[in-house]
Protein backbone atom coordinates (compact mmCIF):
# COMPACT_ATOMS: atom_id res chain seq x y z
CA UNK A 1 0.00 0.00 0.00
CA UNK A 2 1.37 3.33 -1.11
CA UNK A 3 1.55 5.99 1.43
CA UNK A 4 -0.12 9.55 0.66
CA UNK A 5 1.08 12.49 0.31
CA UNK A 6 -0.77 13.48 3.64
CA UNK A 7 0.61 10.87 5.59
CA UNK A 8 3.82 11.15 4.62
CA UNK A 9 4.07 15.14 5.16
CA UNK A 10 2.12 13.85 8.85
CA UNK A 11 4.88 11.08 9.86
CA UNK A 12 7.60 14.13 8.27
CA UNK A 13 6.03 16.59 10.59
CA UNK A 14 6.15 13.99 13.73
CA UNK A 15 9.78 13.16 13.28
CA UNK A 16 10.80 17.22 12.86
CA UNK A 17 9.20 17.76 15.76
CA UNK A 18 10.71 14.55 18.09
CA UNK A 19 13.91 15.92 16.86
CA UNK A 20 13.35 19.20 18.05
CA UNK A 21 11.87 18.24 21.33
CA UNK A 22 14.91 15.95 21.92
CA UNK A 23 17.40 18.78 20.52
CA UNK A 24 15.64 21.09 23.47
CA UNK A 25 16.11 18.19 26.01
CA UNK A 26 19.64 18.07 25.20
CA UNK A 27 20.33 21.80 25.36
CA UNK A 28 18.58 21.93 28.58
CA UNK A 29 20.88 19.27 30.02
CA UNK A 30 24.19 21.05 28.34
CA UNK A 31 23.11 24.80 30.17
CA UNK A 32 22.33 22.99 33.31
CA UNK A 33 25.77 20.82 33.49
CA UNK A 34 23.58 17.65 32.94
CA UNK A 35 24.55 14.40 30.81
CA UNK A 36 21.39 14.12 28.93
CA UNK A 37 22.39 10.40 28.30
CA UNK A 38 22.29 9.65 31.76
CA UNK A 39 19.17 11.54 31.95
CA UNK A 40 17.97 9.31 29.66
CA UNK A 41 18.92 5.89 30.57
CA UNK A 42 17.96 7.22 34.11
CA UNK A 43 14.12 7.15 33.13
CA UNK A 44 14.21 4.28 30.33
CA UNK A 45 16.74 1.55 31.79
CA UNK A 46 15.82 -1.13 29.69
CA UNK A 47 15.65 0.92 26.31
CA UNK A 48 18.24 0.75 24.12
CA UNK A 49 20.72 3.64 23.52
CA UNK A 50 18.69 6.08 21.85
CA UNK A 51 20.33 7.34 18.63
CA UNK A 52 18.30 10.46 18.09
CA UNK A 53 19.65 11.71 21.32
CA UNK A 54 23.19 10.70 19.76
CA UNK A 55 22.31 12.66 16.83
CA UNK A 56 21.27 15.73 18.69
CA UNK A 57 23.95 15.83 21.08
CA UNK A 58 26.10 16.65 18.18
CA UNK A 59 23.90 19.78 17.49
CA UNK A 60 24.13 21.46 21.05
CA UNK A 61 25.83 24.54 21.64
CA UNK A 62 27.73 25.43 24.63
CA UNK A 63 25.61 26.94 27.30
CA UNK A 64 27.18 30.45 26.93
CA UNK A 65 25.79 30.11 22.86
CA UNK A 66 22.45 28.95 24.02
CA UNK A 67 19.61 30.65 24.54
CA UNK A 68 17.36 29.93 28.18
CA UNK A 69 15.27 27.04 28.17
CA UNK A 70 13.61 26.78 31.51
CA UNK A 71 12.39 23.65 33.08
CA UNK A 72 8.66 23.80 32.59
CA UNK A 73 9.17 24.28 28.24
CA UNK A 74 11.46 21.06 29.30
CA UNK A 75 8.82 19.34 31.09
CA UNK A 76 6.10 20.42 28.34
CA UNK A 77 7.58 19.76 25.21
CA UNK A 78 8.84 15.78 27.41
CA UNK A 79 5.20 15.19 28.34
CA UNK A 80 3.52 16.48 24.84
CA UNK A 81 5.50 13.68 23.38
CA UNK A 82 4.99 10.85 26.22
CA UNK A 83 8.26 11.36 27.44
CA UNK A 84 6.56 11.74 31.40
CA UNK A 85 9.54 9.16 33.10
CA UNK A 86 11.95 11.55 31.87
CA UNK A 87 10.15 14.76 32.52
CA UNK A 88 9.81 12.71 35.87
CA UNK A 89 13.95 12.88 36.00
CA UNK A 90 14.27 16.50 34.82
CA UNK A 91 11.83 17.44 37.67
CA UNK A 92 14.44 14.91 40.05
CA UNK A 93 17.60 17.16 38.79
CA UNK A 94 16.00 20.42 39.49
CA UNK A 95 15.08 19.55 43.09
CA UNK A 96 18.37 18.19 43.45
CA UNK A 97 19.95 21.36 42.25
CA UNK A 98 17.23 23.18 44.87
CA UNK A 99 18.49 21.09 47.64
CA UNK A 100 22.63 21.30 47.29
CA UNK A 101 22.26 25.25 47.11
Amino acid sequence: MKMSEKGKYIIDQYENDEKMMVLIFAQWCVNHDLDAKVLYEKAYPSQPENKLLLEVMEETVSKEESEEISVEVVQQILQLFGNDDLAFVVQEEIDKKKADS
